[in-house]
């Protein structure tokens, strides 16, 4: 029998293995969710196995993003083009993720998530939650700290390039790489041809070594959903359920309303490409970072969606770090119940505010976890509204924070595949490829 039963596992080792990587991520997302909560501790002891996978994707990141960005912007092959696709880029971006913004508010004001909530409810969760939320009252205050946002705009500008990145300080990043690439553009052929061949090659070894890393993928995720799914359980998911429904409905919502609009423009139907791209979806509502899913993300847009390198290596990095339409859904959203549920009255100036802030906020997060939280105490504060209440979504923060992922990086690649159409660089590879 022992052999029989050794045989019976090599078979399905050998089966899984044979699947295709998305099929076995979203098996294991699915173990994870399902089997954390009975695991219990052990669940949260391999959460280092999905830290340790986040960590490896993060290092791949920086001179993924230098490089790509480098090459791209040089490859433009003169300022005006340059010019053109940037401009549209971030006028995409800003009108998208203050759209997002308002869908939010507007979710929140029409479906009212905090109203009706018991005061023991609000003690206890206050209470569970104080700990948390202090640490990230005291990171926000860090922050705003730092300055008004033209303080924020100067210290886009990196001193030192080299800090920025042992930092992960990505907008100094973007800007360095950026006007690098720029000033490429300016050199005579056979002096900028060796720098971008180099550029090029190591962009290619970062492609290599992220498919490297992606072997691991399915442990990893299973690790890190079991890890959520134990520390949290589903009681605190039942007790906002009203909550997490609205700010999650509202990001799908949004998800297939405006992007299909975006890709209709581009000559792209919209079921090609969720069919095409929900592996990348899957991926980064599994890790929660933008910049994890950052290399996945440039692999399918260019090879599955048609994206010319050029335009996918300027757009997505940038897309990464400054366009947040999850973000700022949730931003909206969480405004609204927290407002709610403190009993703090909202006039038509603080909404135009939220807009403002929200959308100014989610262009300078950062794509790691978590950083939605410390995004919306700065919008909390803007309107004078304590931010202990904060203490009301940390405890399901993780849940939202894997679903507007997800958003964010669709909304990328949405704008990708409308500048490339703009651009004629957009080449879809037959249906009959799949």
């Amino acid at each position: 029998m022992k052999p029989d039963n050794e045989t019976r596992s090599s078979k399905i080792i050998t089966k899984v293995r044979g699947m295709k990587l998305h099929t076995q991520i979203l098996i294991a997302l699915v173990l994870g969710a399902v089997l954390g909560p009975p695991l219990g501790n052990i669940a949260v002891l391999i959460k280092p196995l999905g830290d340790a996978f986040i960590n490896l994707l993060v290092m791949v990141v920086v001179p993924l993003i230098m490089s790509s960005l480098i090459v791209g912007t040089a490859s433009l092959g003169n300022l005006r083009k340059l010019g053109r696709i940037g401009l549209k880029t971030v006028v995409y971006y800003l009108f998208a993720t203050a759209l997002a913004v308002a869908f939010g508010l507007g979710a929140g004001l029409a479906f009212g998530p905090g109203r009706g909530m018991d005061e023991e409810v609000k003690d206890s969760i206050k209470t569970e939650y104080a700990e948390d939320a202090a640490a990230r009252v005291e990171q926000a205050i860090a922050q705003r700290e730092r300055g008004s946002i033209g303080d924020f705009l100067v210290r886009i500008i990196p001193r030192n390039p080299f800090k920025a990145m042992a930092e992960t300080d990505f907008l100094g990043i973007i800007f360095f790489s950026l006007l690098f690439g720029i000033t490429l553009t300016m050199l005579a052929e056979e002096k900028r041809k060796p720098v971008v061949d180099v550029l090029n090659s190591v962009n290619d070894a970062m492609i290599v070594m992220v498919k490297m890393v992606m072997k691991v993928a399915p442990i990893g995720v299973f690790a890190l959903i079991a890890s959520v799914a134990a520390q949290f359980g589903y009681q605190v998911l039942y007790i906002l359920l009203k909550y997490v429904v609205i700010a999650v409905g509202t990001m799908i919502v949004f998800t297939f309303t405006f992007y299909p609009v975006t890709l209709r423009l581009s000559g792209m139907p919209p079921v090609l490409f969720f069919r095409r791209f929900y592996e990348v979806m899957l991926f980064a509502f599994s890790t929660s970072s933008s910049n994890a899913t950052l290399p996945l993300n440039l692999q399918v847009s260019e090879e599955d969606l048609g994206v010319s390198s050029e335009v996918a290596s300027f757009v997505l990095p940038l897309g990464a770090t400054v366009n947040m339409n999850g973000t700022a859904i949730y931003q909206g959203v969480s405004v609204i119940f927290i407002a709610q549920v403190a009993g703090w009255d909202l006039g038509v100036m603080d909404l135009l505010t939220v807009i403002i802030m929200a959308t100014l906020a989610s262009i300078g997060a950062a794509g790691v976890p978590g950083i939605g939280m410390v995004t919306l105490t700065l919008v909390l504060t803007q309107l004078g509204i304590p931010l202990e209440w904060i203490a009301l979504v940390v405890g399901v923060e993780r849940i939202l924070d894997m679903t507007r992922t997800a958003v964010n990086v669709t909304g990328d690649a949405a704008c990708a595949v409308w500048i490339a159409k703009t651009e004629g660089e957009l080449n879809i590879p037959p249906v009959d490829t799949y």
